[in-house]
């Protein structure tokens, strides 16, 4: 029961925060339009950012994959043999 009230607050505290948040934008004249179309660029700049840093990772990943996946299935055998004796 004490999680529902706590859900209700959150969602009652998310919706006056939502709601003084729009008074304000709409004192400001700024439409949801032209927030949305600000913040897409936005979003699309840190979506290319994320895949310049996932294509600079990719080698080195490859490269320690290379010797880190060997040495783990060497450990899962050496654990495996291990326990099959005791």
């Amino acid at each position: 029961m004490a999680s529902r009230r706590g859900v209700a607050s959150t969602v009652i505290r998310i919706f006056l925060a939502s709601l003084a948040v729009g008074l304000v934008l709409s004192v400001l004249n700024i439409t949801p339009q032209r927030l949305l179309s600000s913040v897409g660029g936005t979003a699309e700049q840190i979506f290319e950012i994320g895949v310049s840093a996932v294509e600079w990772a990719v080698p080195f990943v490859l490269v320690g994959a290379v010797v880190v996946i060997p040495l783990w299935l060497l450990r899962l055998v050496w654990r495996a043999a291990r326990n099959r004796k005791a």
